[in-house]
């Protein structure tokens, strides 16, 4: 059992280290969150905890770009200009056909005539 606990401790320490070191290290773009000092005091703070919130939450990738935004075709200006008018058009003249025929759809049809 004592063996355990003393792997277990030079592991929460490799790892305290290691998470200190890559906190500093990291420009401060990197950081989500809070500012990077803050950041360093979390994980000095709380040794383990600390580590894991970094990873988890306040390191930023290489390739990400801030927030995730998924961004609709027509609203992408590459896709736009990727696109001619007559493309443009085309595709307009569909949607509204689509929604002329989904109006359609949801409409309860035709109104029935008043017996006499």
């Amino acid at each position: 059992m004592v063996r355990l606990l003393i792997i277990g401790g030079v592991l929460a320490a490799v790892f305290w280290v290691f998470s200190i070191v890559d906190c500093a290290v990291q420009p401060a773009t990197r950081h989500r969150g809070v500012s990077k000092a803050a950041w360093m005091a979390i994980v000095i703070i709380l040794p383990v905890i600390g580590g894991v919130l970094w990873f988890a939450i306040g390191r930023r990738r290489a390739n990400d770009k801030g927030q995730m935004r998924f961004i609709a075709p027509d609203d992408d200006p590459m896709f736009l200009k990727g696109i001619s008018k007559s493309e443009q058009d085309a595709r307009i003249q569909r949607l509204e056909e689509e929604l002329a025929r989904l109006n359609d759809e949801t409409d309860e049809g035709p109104t029935p005539e008043p017996r006499k």
